[in-house]
């Protein structure tokens, strides 16, 4: 590997280190599935791509943290559009096989009511230059700090119940920065039965993990070649400014299926490479998906 693809690996591992550790399912699932006999160990997993949220305003946002995986070599590929939720987003391919997915949100800040609005920028105006421009992106102890600490200040429980009553994304990209909001275990390439999402979404729910149906526990693309479900998020103790604690929604644990594509479908299980199978992503099934973190899916568990 190069020099960039190590420093990218340390980033990630330690973004997946600190990950684990907020989102206790992730143990829960992998230790099922050695226990079950699906894998082996937890470096059997194919990880299909991780995810962060971001606030849409200057000096931050995509424009901001895309710097990061730009300069490790991934590509932006697809841009996606959430009209209700207020969201922009992109996806990006890795460097190298094997890596993750990268997908990254923005909040349209502009697109909020002015309340919302004055309660993000009182935070966030606070950054007047690019903090990414200001990292040593050769340095992983360095990004690593940077992912998980914040450019603003940490907020008080009323604005974040404030924002969480317009936008729960705002209230939870205001509260938990750059930390991972999700990563994806690939279902494809697992053994039979489990390489298809309904069976493996039953083992799910049967080691007790609770999944998220809006939508569906399956969310599909209209091809009907690429297929999700996630858990819904754990419910995390925060401090808030001032002293003030509550229990607010964290992480989640997203998995994917990527079906093989008509034209291939001719070849030998033996044959099949990532090429042969769905690419990217489906705005209506990552519409569902971001709910994950809101109340109404996190509160069932």
């Amino acid at each position: 590997m190069t020099t960039r693809s190590n420093t990218l690996q340390a980033v990630l591992d330690g973004l997946m280190s600190r990950y684990k550790e907020r989102v206790p399912d992730v143990a829960t699932i992998l230790q099922a599935m050695i226990r079950g006999g699906i894998i082996k160990e937890e470096q059997d997993i194919e990880n299909d791509h991780i995810a962060f949220r971001t606030l849409g305003v200057p000096h931050l946002g995509i424009a901001s943290l895309e710097k990061v995986f730009l300069y490790y070599g991934y590509q932006r590929r697809d841009a996606y559009f959430f009209q209700e939720k207020k969201l922009n987003a992109y996806w990006y391919a890795p460097p190298v096989a094997g890596m993750p997915r990268i997908f990254i949100s923005e909040l349209r800040v502009a697109d909020l009511s002015a309340e919302a609005q004055n309660i993000i920028h009182q935070y966030t105006d606070k950054v007047q230059v690019d903090p990414v421009d200001q990292l040593d992106l050769g340095d992983a102890a360095a990004v690593d700090e940077y992912l998980h600490s914040s450019s603003w200040d940490l907020p008080t429980l009323a604005d974040y119940e404030a924002l969480a009553k317009e936008s729960e994304y705002a209230a939870w990209a205001i509260y938990n920065r750059y930390y991972l909001n999700h990563y994806t275990l690939s279902v494809h390439n697992l053994p039979q039965p489990y390489n298809d999402l309904a069976a493996f979404n039953a083992f799910l729910e049967q080691q007790g993990i609770v999944l998220n149906d809006s939508g569906g526990k399956i969310k599909q693309s209209p091809d009907g070649n690429l297929l999700q479900s996630s858990t819904v998020a754990g419910m995390v103790e925060a401090a808030f400014a001032g002293g003030d604690h509550k229990t607010i929604p964290g992480s989640y644990v997203e998995f994917a299926e990527r079906r093989v594509l008509e034209q291939f479908r001719h070849l030998p299980a033996s044959e099949i490479t990532p090429a042969h199978r769905r690419e990217g992503f489906e705005a209506g099934n990552a519409d569902k998906i971001f709910e994950s973190t809101y109340l109404e899916q996190a509160g069932k568990r």
